[in-house]
């Protein structure tokens, strides 16, 4: 006698990425604007549409959920550290457009945008933005001529990278926020570029 297809177990019918990262959204969100103190589990399964418990369930915690909220893609990571072997002489507009394009990429953006936000409320968070700036946009790059100065001058790509992004992806300041890409890049990677291999005085 054939066997009956056994039921799925009760529960949302949702797959679990879609639930998961639907709470990492609404959490990014809570986070950013609130900070960690002002952010709860309730409020985040809310804005996710879903129960408490169902927070709880993926993530255990509100300290493990905020982990999980504020940790870029591995695959950025992995892009930013191949960017940085481009030849030098292109390497400003390369590393400018990396990083427009991962502002404007759905997984990426919002990460980001999460990180920077909320590092200004959590120390935990500027903790963690400190070490992906060190390791990932200053740890990977070969530029300068020793140590000190490859520090000296990753430190200031760095700086106008991440300026770029609060005028133009959080603070929208015109006109910054309404250039193209193009005009950007004709506009800033020349000085990145000075920062890469100039003269800096």
């Amino acid at each position: 006698m054939p066997r009956r297809p056994t039921k799925p177990p009760p529960g949302p019918r949702d797959e679990k990425g879609v639930l998961s990262a639907r709470i990492l959204g609404a959490a990014r969100e809570e986070f950013a604007q609130h900070g960690w103190a002002g952010t709860t589990i309730r409020a985040v399964a809310r804005g996710a549409d879903v129960d408490p418990a169902l927070v709880y369930h993926y993530f255990g915690s509100k300290e493990a959920l905020l982990d999980a909220a504020t940790t870029p893609p591995q695959r950025w990571l992995e892009s930013v550290a191949a960017t940085w072997a481009t030849p030098v002489e292109r390497l400003g507009e390369a590393l400018l457009r990396l990083m427009l394009g991962a502002w404007a990429d759905d997984e990426i953006g919002p990460v980001l945008r999460a990180v920077l936000l909320t590092a200004a409320h959590d120390e935990t968070t500027r903790e963690k933005l400190r070490r992906v700036v060190e390791g990932s946009l200053i740890g990977a790059s070969h530029v300068g001529t020793d140590g000190t100065d490859r520090v000296k001058r990753s430190g200031l790509i760095s700086s106008q990278i991440m300026g770029l992004a609060m005028m133009r992806f959080v603070w929208k300041v015109e006109p910054v926020a309404s250039m193209t890409d193009d005009e950007l890049v004709a506009a800033i990677a020349p000085n990145l570029q000075r920062y890469i291999d100039g003269d800096l005085g």
